[in-house]
């Protein structure tokens, strides 16, 4: 039965959307699925001539061992990747995606990627490489390991062999949304940020939403960060500006060895500084959830959690930034939305109701703020708890990488982490969901330090 307009939400949308869903490692179709599945599962599906959509979870193995402790278990001579565990490469996941886009990407089509946590990543390091290299046209399999090559090399030389090749084989394409929850790295296998995972002025709108009490040794968030060509683009005349990645810099800059000392993550913001274009800059938010916000904490059915509320975040920033996904309307009863609320306007918030106790669980339907309310009251499951294997790496010395500075850059100590909080870095506005103080009215303390006076947001 072909679905009407009537049931998608919006009805209809200018140009094609392509979607693609990145999931965490240990997420996949079952009872207790992910904010990332729960979302592929509301969109509309049945007509590619207005959207099409891509699902993938990074899923290998059956081992119970974390996939942390990787790093340690690859001193073994030869080890079975898939006996112990080990998620697939992340040039696997992001190329899948990335040939998904080759066969289906038309002119004028809109892309929207999101993920969780690993998935974020890919999510990331996928938008990344459109940037760097461009999108192969249809049926040129023959070019992609080639082109994630010449993406994942942060050397001088394949920067400008990067554009050569983007300029001859491949189509210029921007990312329209994307939207994480918790993006960290390749759990110590890819200790290198790839290039322009942390900031990429080909991405028109991106929001994450992050979680206050996560606090796994190998789960460190990437936030984004605001590139200097963001800052200098507000204060430029439009005249002045230009489009540097059409060109390639001048030789003098090139070789001037003093831009790339130092570590390598100053190295590489200096190559994405240059190799970037300055015409375009990236409408970014991050928001602080408490609990853990990617979901599958808890069976699917199950009334109220945590983890729904920054996935009902997510999904009024894809409405309130008019990016044209087309959802299925009588999905959003489930998650606690109200699609009225959505389209055609995004209808302000009303004030969030106080803590004064729970709203009968059996009424199905209540109001978005009541559904905050025992959302944002319902049991926390701290994942280092549930599954105490985790603490083989908190308990191990290791190289720990924290981002901390307003601009992205990292820094790093060898010591034993013990489950220790994350560290939110010192940014104006520090912005954190509304929900969160509800929580703290009934004597909740996040995990994570807060140590400026944070902006409450809806």
């Amino acid at each position: 039965m072909s679905t009407t307009t009537t049931d998608t939400i919006p009805p209809v949308h200018a140009c094609r959307t392509l979607v693609l869903c990145f999931d965490g490692t240990g997420n996949q179709f079952c009872d207790d699925n992910s904010n990332v599945l729960q979302l592929f599962n509301m969109l509309k599906k049945e007509d590619p001539s207005q959207q099409v959509v891509y699902y993938q979870n990074a899923r290998t193995g059956t081992s119970i061992v974390p996939q942390l402790a990787m790093p340690l278990l690859l001193k073994w001579k030869n080890p079975d990747p898939h006996v112990l565990g080990m998620p697939p490469s992340l040039h696997n996941t992001s190329t899948g995606g990335y040939e998904f886009l080759m066969q289906n990407y038309e002119a004028g089509d809109k892309i929207c990627l999101f993920g969780f946590s690993r998935g974020a990543y890919t999510a990331r390091a996928l938008a990344g490489m459109l940037h760097k290299v461009g999108l192969l046209p249809r049926c040129n399999h023959q070019h992609v390991l080639s082109a994630y090559k010449l993406y994942s090399m942060d050397d001088e030389e394949s920067w400008r062999s990067s554009l050569e090749f983007k300029k001859a084989l491949s189509i210029d394409v921007d990312v329209e949304f994307i939207g994480v929850w918790d993006t960290v790295n390749s759990v110590g296998i890819s200790p290198r940020r790839l290039p322009f995972t942390s900031s990429n002025s080909s991405i028109r709108v991106s929001r994450q939403a992050l979680a206050l009490d996560e606090h796994r040794v190998g789960f460190t968030p990437i936030l984004y960060h605001r590139s200097e060509l963001d800052a200098m683009n507000e204060k430029m005349p439009r005249s002045q500006k230009r489009l540097s990645a059409t060109h390639l810099p001048d030789e003098k800059h090139l070789h001037d060895k003093s831009n790339l000392d130092g570590h390598h993550e100053a190295s590489l913001q200096e190559l994405e500084r240059r190799y970037t274009q300055q015409t375009k800059q990236t409408d970014s938010d991050e928001v602080w959830f408490a609990g853990y916000v990617g979901g599958g904490s808890v069976a699917s059915n199950t009334r109220y959690s945590l983890a729904r509320i920054p996935l009902r975040w997510m999904i009024r920033e894809i409405f309130k930034t008019n990016v044209g996904i087309l959802f299925h309307r009588s999905m959003f009863q489930q998650i606690g939305m109200d699609p009225s609320t959505l389209y055609p306007d995004v209808v302000p918030r009303p004030l969030a109701i106080p803590m004064h106790g729970h709203a009968d669980p059996d009424v199905k339907c209540v109001s978005e703020e009541t559904e905050d309310l025992n959302d944002a009251l319902s049991p926390m499951h701290d994942q280092l708890m549930a599954a105490p294997y985790w603490w083989i790496l908190e308990v191990l010395p290791q190289k720990l990488r924290y981002q901390r500075k307003a601009n992205g850059s990292w820094v790093e100590s060898i010591s034993v982490h013990m489950g220790r909080a994350r560290r939110i870095p010192m940014r104006e506005p520090l912005k954190i969901h509304r929900t969160v103080k509800t929580r703290m009215e009934a004597k909740y303390s996040p995990k994570a330090r807060i140590k400026a006076e944070p902006q409450w947001v809806d």
